[in-house]
């Protein structure tokens, strides 16, 4: 199957940045993907009103959970809604979580992960400081559900550090791995293609990195090189900065035999203590 990464340079225009993602969607579509995913923050870059976005959205008052639906639904995508900020289920007046969301091709939605590690860190750029606790709660559990290209663990951006939680969403039987992100450009010089890269090779999972990838509102410089990494980590598709579309076939035969051929899974000898909950989305 053919899947998709999105690369963007998101601003704190809601309407601008639909957009530009309705037109990259509507160009993985046209070259055959049959999952999409986009990047974290990839409507609401660089806002301050993130708590009044996510409970607008809540009430069912906002514009981002509609056009995800219809834009899944018109480009018969199934859609990785990189991040946007949601209160959990039922609780509108709840703190917000950064949500990453899946949709299926006929519009509805599939799962929700919520995302487990956030990025309250210095960094040596022009911000300085990033506290995204300020903003959000964290996550809870791990998320995987089945899509036609196979089954899917959600993770978002600064998870990619934890390589925990790739082994446990591959122990739970995860084929891909999508990486919503905003990495800056200091940690992502140091660490993105690491990171990435190793995280497909210790879980033998293709890895759909879809990260920011410019200049955004406050002096927030993130560093693109977004990717689309093989069960063996190789580098299928890869662009360094811009707006673009990259796709790539996911081979599952392939992915089968290399964890055959290396079955790795059968001689851990450390097991996670304590595991998360973990929800699985089985196709009917």
């Amino acid at each position: 199957m053919t899947v998709a990464v999105i690369q963007m340079v998101s601003q704190d225009n809601l309407a601008d940045n639909l957009q530009q993602a309705w037109q990259l969607l509507h160009q993985a579509a046209a070259g055959g993907a049959r999952l999409a995913v986009l990047p974290e923050n990839f409507a609401a870059m660089g806002r301050r009103d993130l708590a009044a976005l996510g409970r607008a959205e809540a009430l069912g008052e906002g514009p981002l959970l509609p056009w995800l639906r219809q834009t899944a639904r018109d480009l018969g995508l199934w859609l990785v809604a990189g991040t946007l900020p949601l209160p959990p289920d039922g609780q509108p007046e709840a703190r917000a979580r950064a949500c990453s969301l899946l949709f299926d091709n006929q519009g509805q939605r599939v799962a929700r992960y919520d995302k487990l590690h956030l990025f309250d860190v210095d960094v040596a750029d022009q911000r300085g400081r990033y506290r995204e606790s300020d903003d959000y709660a964290f996550g809870e559990q791990l998320v995987l559900a089945d899509t036609p290209c196979g089954r899917l663990g959600l993770t978002v951006c600064y998870d990619l550090r934890f390589a925990e939680l790739y082994i446990a969403l591959r122990q739970a039987g995860a084929e891909l791995i999508s990486a919503p992100s905003a990495f800056t450009a200091v940690t992502g010089a140091a660490h993105w293609q690491v990171l990435t890269r190793a995280r497909a090779i210790e879980s033998q999972c293709a890895i759909l990195a879809a990260n920011q990838g410019g200049m955004h509102p406050g002096g927030r410089q993130t560093f693109g090189h977004s990717a689309i990494i093989d069960a063996w980590g190789r580098v299928l598709a890869e662009q360094a900065a811009g707006s673009g579309v990259l796709l790539a076939t996911v081979d599952v035969a392939e992915q089968q035999a290399i964890r055959q051929r290396m079955p790795v899974e059968e001689h851990r000898r450390f097991q996670l203590v304590g595991p998360l909950p973990t929800s699985v989305v089985e196709c009917a």
